[in-house]
């Protein structure tokens, strides 16, 4: 039996920027893959970086969980030195045009779609609020979920800025995210990782707080 992929991890520093505003950052990185081949999810700041965690394997795709700036501002060098296809869903095309008006992505993500890297399925679940287009990727076998910034330790993502809505972001994570199996793994766009089952016993208090 094939052994399931590998997860690899890099935190790298920069900004966000929205709404005329400019944030310092740290986002996290993950790679999905074996000795020859991985994805990247969130290909942030540094494609230098994220080109030396990926050791000369090949890149299969780069899979955007949303296009704010700080999880989107590499992706175009890492494709062009890798020759990977970056995936984003269409929804999010508004946000992605503000920081490359001059490069779109190269494929779509849909709900329900099934990435596979060294034999691992990953399914993209459409999750908006933090943004329209925000995605998930579950993986089942890794009992993992890559929430990107729509669910984080000890809560769900911010919803302060355009093209963000707060009902909506706790309608995606009580629908598709709080369903998965309680020990999944929620790795997350920025900061601590967490587990399904940590977070929803405090889904009323994350509504009621953002109220």
């Amino acid at each position: 039996m094939t052994a399931a992929a590998r997860i690899d991890h890099l935190v790298t520093s920069g900004t966000f920027s929205l709404d005329g505003g400019t944030w310092d950052v740290d986002n996290n990185v993950w790679i999905v893959g074996d000795d020859s081949e991985a994805i990247v999810i969130d290909a942030a700041h540094d494609a230098a970086a994220i080109l030396a965690a990926l050791g000369g394997r090949t890149l299969r795709a780069i899979v955007c969980t949303h296009a704010h700036n700080d999880h989107i501002d590499a992706a175009p060098e890492l494709a062009a030195a890798t020759g990977a296809p970056i995936l984003l869903h269409p929804d999010d095309l508004p946000l992605w045009k503000q920081t490359h008006p001059d490069r779109a992505p190269d494929g779509e993500l849909s709900d329900g779609q099934e990435l596979t890297v060294a034999g691992t399925r990953l399914r993209v679940l459409h999750t908006p609020g933090h943004a329209p287009g925000a995605v998930c990727l579950y993986a089942p076998e890794l009992a993992t979920v890559f929430t990107g910034d729509t669910l984080f330790r000890g809560g769900p993502g911010a919803t302060g800025r355009s093209f963000s809505h707060f009902p909506t972001i706790i309608d995606s994570i009580r629908g598709r995210l709080l369903t998965l199996p309680p020990q999944t793994v929620v790795r997350t766009g920025h900061g601590d990782a967490s587990a399904i089952g940590e977070e929803s016993p405090h889904l009323e208090e994350w509504i009621q707080r953002g109220h």
